[in-house]
Parts: C-alpha cells; structure tokens; sequence
C-alpha cells in the first residue's frame, strides 16, 4: 500500500491490483487513487471533483485525488496499477495506447476510457509588452513548454515542430503552470505554454498583476498542427475570459481523456461513469470546464476504446459509439 499527502493530509491509496479488480467482497472498501496534474490547472480541481462525486455516489467506494506531473506520467501510474483512474490529453493517449511517440518501445495497449470529459486549449501566453505576437517571434526567446512529462509539452512540441519550430530555435523552460505564471511576472522568461481547460487559475492570477497578451494561432498553423496531430481541433478563447484580454483568441485544443486499466472491474467502472454523467453539476460548480462534460463529447472526442463498463452505460444511454471506442 502507497501512502501520499493529498490537501495537506496523509492519504492511505491502495493499489488497483489488490483492491480494486474483481476482488469480490474486498472491493465493498476499496479506496481509489485519481492521478491528476499541478495544482495551478484544471485537472486537480476536476480530479477533486470527481473523487466528490465517487464518495458521494458510489457506494462501497471512496477516492482522493493526487497531484502529478500530468498526462504522461498519469499513463505510467494507470499501467503499474499505482493510481486507478487519471486524467489525460487524448493526444498522449492516443500516443500510449498506439505505442507512438513519446511511448515508442512502451506500448501501453491496456488503456481504458471512462470517458473524454472537457477540451484542453492551448494558451500561450506573454506580457503586453514583450513584443511577441505570434509563434515565430518564439525564436530566440525563453519559453516555458510546460513541466517535464506533461501534455502542455507534447502539445508545445508537436505544434511548434509542425510550424518549422524546434528546440534548438530558442531557450526553452520546463515549468509547471503555477512556476511559469511566477517566472513570466518576475521577468525570468518571455512566453509559456499552458494546455489547460481555460480559463485556469494560474493565469487568471497573473492577470490580475501584469498586462498580459495572449498568443492567437494562425489558420494556416492550426492546419499545420491538425496534419500532424489529428486529435487537434481549432477552439476560440472568448474576448474577456482574462482581464486584459479585449479580443476572443484563435488556439488549437485536444481532448482530455478519463482513463483507467482494462483490468477495472466492469461495475465499478459503469458505477463511476453513471455517476459522473448523472452528477455533472456537482463537477461543474467546482470548475466552468465540466460544462463540457458530456456524453455527446464523449463519442466525438475519446480516441481509443471505452472500458466494457463505460460503453455498457453509454449504450443504455442511447449512444452509439465509433468503431475505435469499442475494445
């Protein structure tokens, strides 16, 4: 058994392998770990949300909510059965459960969807002042691509490669989005990256403190990025959603996927999908992005299987899910 420090408190996890698969009886009790990202994001408010929903909704189970390094470390914890459910970007799922890259030679063919639960929007952000206005004035700058593993980094990568942009072409910083926030009002770096559901409370701090500019993509780049990575689809940030921020922005945004191990128990995973859907206002008065989560997104966003349990309550649902999301 893992023990972690979840809001400040010791949190007692059981591993999903003892506990939480078709252990009969045992799983009356068991207690689930919900893998998440940095606390400045959409995802550990989210995850805290749903571990609510779970406590309040799923009987004979409960769950915490963790804080991770995001998408790509959150596919590591699911396949070692250290953390039950996690919250994921669907391009890096997608990348995981196909074996591409970054999870060539790892294939993690074992992941599950419970559901794709609200869009990420990437939010690339600079002061008024800094002279950046589009991705090419990136160069030569220094640019936080968000924090080792995550997928506010393989978004940034991907984006910016497809545009003819790559590491070598300026000074990037690998920070979580509360750092980056910390490091563009100090003056230590000129841009950053968030792939977050906006609007996230790391910038809306740091928009209270300085002039901010928000970065608007190009037509022309989105299709770029599309080409490359087909989970991308364009999404606009609406005029105000920042103070400061007079204009709405054009971005690109991917999917955030609910997974788990193929391994979960059937009913357990039609119980927290049921309860999920069935209670998404409990989510949404914790965070605007749960508007998003339905089951109409669902089927057009999830871009591998459902777990049996969560195609089962979509089906009575009267869904009908795409030939990729059945296993």
């Amino acid at each position: 058994m893992n023990n972690c420090f979840v809001n400040g408190l010791r949190a007692l996890v059981v591993p999903a392998a003892a506990l939480a698969f078709g252990m009969g009886q045992a799983a009356q009790a068991q207690e689930l770990s919900i893998a998440t990202g940095g606390t400045g994001g959409v995802y550990f408010p989210y995850g805290g949300g749903l571990a609510e929903v779970i406590n309040n909704h799923v009987e004979g189970a409960s769950a915490s909510a963790e804080v991770t390094g995001a998408s790509v470390e959150n596919v590591a914890l699911v396949s070692r059965f250290d953390s039950d459910i996690a919250l994921a970007l669907a391009d890096t799922v997608y990348a995981a459960f196909h074996g591409q890259e970054p999870f060539e030679g790892r294939q993690v063919s074992e992941l599950r969807a419970l559901a794709s639960i609200y869009p990420n929007a990437v939010q690339i952000v600079t002061l008024a002042d800094s002279g950046i206005s589009s991705i090419e004035d990136l160069r030569g700058k220094r640019v936080s691509v968000g924090a080792p593993g995550s997928g506010t980094e393989v978004s940034a990568q991907t984006l910016l490669a497809a545009n003819g942009i790559t590491y070598d072409d300026f000074e990037p910083q690998r920070l979580n989005f509360n750092e980056t926030a910390d490091a563009l009002r100090d003056g230590d770096i000129d841009a950053g990256f968030w792939s977050v559901g906006p609007p996230t409370s790391s910038i809306m701090n740091l928009a209270t403190t300085r002039s901010i500019s928000v970065v608007a993509l190009t037509t022309d780049q989105i299709a770029a990025a599309t080409e490359v990575e087909p989970t991308f689809a364009p999404y606009t940030l609406r005029a105000g959603m920042y103070d400061g921020m007079g204009e709405s922005v054009l971005t690109i945004s991917t999917p955030n996927v609910l997974i788990v191990h193929a391994d979960m128990d059937e009913e357990l995973a039609y119980n927290i999908t049921k309860a999920m859907f069935e209670n998404v206002a409990e989510l949404i008065a914790i965070h605007p992005a749960a508007n998003d989560t339905t089951i109409e997104f669902s089927i057009d966003a999830t871009p591998i299987p459902f777990h049996p349990g969560a195609l089962r309550y979509l089906e009575e649902m009267g869904a009908t899910p795409q030939d990729h999301q059945r296993p």
